[in-house]
Parts: C-alpha cells; structure tokens; sequence
C-alpha cells in the first residue's frame, strides 16, 4: 500500500501535481520496486480522500514520462529505471563562484562610452509603423524560416541604400545578413583553410582579434602610422585576409586617404587569395564634410568584403549586420551555409525594409548627425575647459568617439579603479592594445564616446573624469 499526505490547503500546489510529483520520486529512490503493480486509481483516490480524475491527471503525466507503463485490462506497473551515478563531490549542485554573474543597475553612473547609442531619440513611433506594415504585408512569411542569407527584398533594399551612401557595388544576392559583425566574420572565417594567414589593425577590435585567435588561424598584428594601417607591414606580413576599419579607423578614429586606400587595394590585386575585410560600422556619422566613399567603392578586383552594421544607427539590441561577398567567396559561402537557418529577427528585417523604404531611415541619420554632433562638440568644449592643456584631443570629425591623451602620473589599472570609485564608465586605449603590453607613460589615452551620454550630464561627466584622471 502506497501512503502519503495531500496538503488540501488553499496555498498548496494542484492536487494531481503532488501526487505525480510523490509517485515519481518514490519510483526514482525504487521505494516501488520495478515491475510492481501500481494501485487502481480508484483504490488510490480512495486511500488519499481525492478525485478520481486527480489520479488520473497524475498517473497520465507518469505515463507520458515513461515511469510507469499500462497493460490493457491489467492496469499500471513500474518501469524498470536505473538509479542515477550521483557525484560525490561536495557542493555538488552549487554554481562555482566564478560562473555567478551578478545583476544590479548602475544607479548613479554615467559613461563615457563607445558601444552604446542614443535610445531617448530613437523614432520609435516610425518604427513601430514600419512594423505594423511588415506584419501586414509579411505574416505568411514571419511563419516561414527565412533565406539563409536573409529575405531577398531585405537585401535588395540594403544594396540600392549603401550604394547610395557609400559608393558599394554589389547585387543583393552578395549581401549575407547576421545577427551581428562577430556572427558574419566567424562562419566567413571557419570555411578558410587552416592555414590561412589574417592580419589586423592593432590597436584595433578586439573581439574580432580574440574571435580570429579562437579558430586557431595565425593572426598578426599591424601598427598604425598617420595615414592608418602601415602598408609596410602589411607587405612583410603578406596576410590572405586584411582587417581594416578606413573610414574611421578604430580605436584612434584615423581617416584613411585615398592614396593609402589604393596602395592597399593595388597589394590586394597583386597577390592570390587576397581580400581586405572593410569593417564599416559608423560611416554614417560625419561632422562637417559629406561622406567618405567606401573602400570597396574603388574596388576593381572584387578583393574587398564590406562589412555594415545598424547598431550605430538603430540600436545594437536589434542586432542587424550584413557582409557583401565577392563572388568567389559568395559562391563557397553557399557551398558551406546552404541549409543554414538565418539567425536574425525576420519581423526586424521586415520592418527594417520598408523603415527604409519609406525614408525614415535617411531621416533618422539626418537628425543623428546634428544630435550627436551637438553633444560632441560640448563634451570636447567641457574637456578643454577642463583639463586645459593636460589633454590632446584626436578630433576626428566623425563617428561616435574619439581618441584624447591624458598628462597624468597615474598607470592604467589606477584609472580603471578610480573610475569605478566615480561611477564612470571609460575605456582606456588598453583595451584595444592586441597583443601588446601598455608601457608605462606619462600619457594615459581613452577612447570616449558621446552618444549615450545626455546633454545635461556631459559637465558632471568631464568633472568625475577630471578626478579620476588628476
């Protein structure tokens, strides 16, 4: 006979659910031996004073599980179910320490930063319109998966807008669209061979360096000069794929020249299997002057991968990027990715297409560009008032940071602890250093960023920034 107590009070869990949940662990610890008849559920709801459908809820769900099975006519038995290995390992269920994260919103800071953007002005009264069309127009295929490279219309609107704005050409069967520039240059990346040989702007991204590092390829880093990444090294290193960043080199916010931009195109030409990967991730923002054209819009030898994103433009959350394949890569990357399923929000590209479509987007950009425009020149106007000369500033009429140089007797690592004491959020040049060591110096560099940064916080931001470097 099965005994057991059923809470009936009001705040108990379901009645079918205690018993499922008593019964099971009884049959997991074999205090039901395998093979044991259960009782009827008639017996059973009579023996614990309930229903006969709670019973019967319960033995169904242990049925479906396979902890017990039924023979017609005979009733219910145990299955036979191994015991579990249990490691006997103390604090065997704990999270070691160093896996723990810990949540907490960072009330009082403000930051200097370069990944984030303005949400407070985002349209998305247009957005949400752009949205509801695409709901409209595209329920029958939001119920569908996707083109492995993205919806055609999607990249057929992508195609006509860079070309536009940035001089690309290319088809929209070219364009891969992903879930972010790291998603895109991995699954490129992880159809070359092993023994590929990539070079890449130092200081530069990162996230690429270590993302090019974990696919085990032999990556090298290549210094900048005044006019960006050195052609010199470029050549001594001889690299299959080239990173680059020439609209607005990152993290020091160099603006490439033509005349560097066709060197490196003419090394590209001049050798097998070369590309230059253009990383063009906040073209878009330019102060004073009209756009610079692509890299990729000079291409004669369909050597160069452009790479675009909308986390600078829309939000990062929304995570859109796309890449533009020459047709040699395009036709590998189809060989490889032929039945990959597309990782990106279909209603977000959707909406994208027509946000595009109905010239929202070139409006946005427009009101952007003034914004972020204002908030930089009064950030940069606050620093010199400042810091006076105790501070150089990289002005760079573009994108959403620039690179400014410190006078202080600090180190690195007092800056990032002073700047938790203040509640900054900075990045220092450290960051973006790939593979090198920060010598110690009198000048301590910090890549600042101004989009999310609110006009009225920009003088108690340069203020805790004054106390954290002085």
């Amino acid at each position: 006979m099965i005994k057991f107590h059923i809470d009936k009070s009001e705040h108990s869990n379901y009645i079918y659910k205690q018993i499922y949940e008593t019964l099971k662990g009884f049959i997991l610890e074999h205090k039901i031996a395998a093979g044991n008849k259960m009782p009827s559920k008639r017996q059973l709801s009579t023996e614990l004073g309930v229903s006969i459908n709670s019973v019967a809820t319960a033995y169904e769900q242990l049925l479906a599980e396979g902890y017990i099975n039924t023979i017609e006519r005979k009733g219910y038995f145990v299955e036979d179910i191994a015991h579990f290995i249990h490691d006997r390992s103390p604090k065997e269920h704990n999270l070691p320490k160093h896996l723990r994260e810990t949540f907490h919103h960072k009330e009082g800071w403000l930051s200097l930063s370069h990944i984030t953007t303005d949400s407070s002005v985002f349209p998305f009264h247009e957005w949400l319109k752009s949205q509801q069309k695409a709901i409209n127009q595209h329920s029958l295929d939001l119920s569908r998966i996707t083109h492995p490279q993205g919806p055609y219309i999607v990249r057929e609107t992508i195609s006509h807008m860079i070309a536009l704005t940035r001089g690309v050409t290319c088809e929209p069967e070219q364009i891969v669209i992903g879930s972010g520039t790291q998603p895109l240059i991995h699954q490129l990346m992880a159809i070359q061979p092993s023994s590929t040989k990539i070079a890449v702007e130092n200081p530069g991204y990162s996230r690429i360096y270590q993302l090019l590092n974990s696919l085990k390829f032999q990556v090298s880093t290549i210094a900048l000069d005044k006019e960006g990444i050195d052609i010199r090294e470029v050549k001594a290193s001889n690299p299959n794929f080239l990173f680059v960043t020439p609209s607005h080199q990152f993290p020091t916010g160099t603006i490439m020249p033509i005349s560097r931009r066709v060197e490196l195109l003419n090394w590209a030409a001049l050798g097998e299997d070369r590309y230059i990967i253009e990383d063009d991730y906040d073209s878009e923002f330019k102060y004073g002057t009209d756009n610079i054209p692509s890299l990729q819009s000079l291409d004669q030898n369909r050597r160069v991968i452009y790479v675009g994103t909308f986390s600078k433009t829309l939000l990062p959350s929304f995570r859109i990027s796309y890449v533009v394949l020459p047709p040699k890569l395009l036709e590998l990357y189809r060989y490889h990715y032929s039945d990959w399923i597309q990782g990106t929000n279909s209603l977000h590209l959707y909406t994208l297409h027509y946000f595009i479509q109905g010239g929202e987007y070139a409006k946005h950009i427009k009101r952007m560009n003034q914004h972020y425009n204002r908030k930089r020149k009064h950030l940069i106007k606050e620093l010199r008032l400042r810091f006076q000369d105790k501070m150089h500033i990289k002005d760079v009429p573009a994108g959403l940071h620039f690179l400014a140089e410190f006078n202080t007797s600090k180190s690195y690592k007092e800056i990032d602890e002073k700047a938790q004491q203040e509640k900054l959020e900075i990045y220092t040049i450290k960051r973006f250093l790939l593979g090198s060591e920060v010598r110690y110096s009198t000048n301590i560099q910090l890549v600042i960023g101004f989009a999310s940064i609110r006009q009225e916080d920009i003088a108690e931001a340069v203020d805790r920034l004054y106390r954290v470097i002085c």
